[in-house]
């Protein structure tokens, strides 16, 4: 199985620790950020990895190297201009378009920034279940951007906070107000979907595919641990949890 990491940020929320080394190579308890991500998508049968890089990217590369690769196969995709998460997705759709025997099978879409216990196994056959093009792990937390969903937790909107309007791009009765974790299981097939050039987010193109009948779904992990690492005091805390055993690698 194939996935993406997207590691390509400048880290600037984690300075000063990004002044002098990419946010992939920023450390829990001894571990780099990129480590513990290939390390969680490996034990879940994933082989190949493409990663996204743009600060500090020599430096990822030659990480890379000495780790000899954690045994699996890495391919690197350099971004002279940062692309954000659609435009970088689209840029390294070679990589999953390569062999045409394979374009049923889903691929992984993981920030480098995020760590998680979820269930990635279950989440797999969960998008498998649903027939779904896109798959979305999300929870119900305090963020500042929602994703909106309808009964059978299938992609409505969004909307900017809890007390802001909603922006529905399909008509839903009632829907689930729910926080994006910045993990996806995608189909191949959505790369002859993305019309947008350069530089743009996912977000916009999952919600377009939605309003045209594309079965964009919801994975609930509310029952998992998850933290966003974008912060130096993200970083302690996950490392306290660890210490504390409200997780384990």
């Amino acid at each position: 199985m194939k996935a993406m990491i997207l590691a390509a940020g400048l880290g600037t929320r984690l300075r000063p620790l990004t002044d002098n080394r990419p946010k992939a190579l920023v450390e829990v308890a001894g571990r780099t950020l990129l480590e513990i991500t290939l390390s969680r998508l490996r034990k879940f049968g994933v082989r190949e990895v493409i990663i996204n890089v743009h600060h500090f990217a020599d430096m990822v590369v030659e990480y890379l190297r000495k780790k000899d690769h954690f045994g699996m196969r890495i391919e690197v995709s350099r971004e002279e201009v940062l692309l954000d998460t659609g435009g970088g997705l689209k840029k390294a759709a070679w990589f999953f378009l390569e062999n045409p025997n394979h374009l049923d099978q889903p691929f992984f879409l993981h920030n480098v920034d995020v760590i998680s216990t979820i269930d990635l196994g279950r989440m797999l056959r969960f998008h498998a279940e649903h027939q779904a093009l896109a798959t979305l792990a999300v929870q119900d937390r305090a963020t500042s951007r929602y994703l909106l969903f309808d009964r059978e937790l299938q992609l409505c909107g969004r909307q900017s906070g809890r007390d802001q309007t909603p922006e529905l791009v399909r008509p839903s009765a009632k829907v689930q107000t729910l926080a994006f974790s910045g993990i996806h299981i995608i189909l191949p097939r959505i790369f002859a979907t993305i019309t947008q050039e350069g530089i743009f987010s996912i977000i916009p193109s999952y919600l377009r595919l939605a309003a045209q009948g594309e079965r964009i779904v919801a994975f609930r992990t509310d029952e998992y641990y998850w933290r966003d690492l974008g912060r130096p005091e993200n970083l302690a805390q996950a490392a306290q949890d660890l210490e504390n055993k409200l997780f384990s690698w």
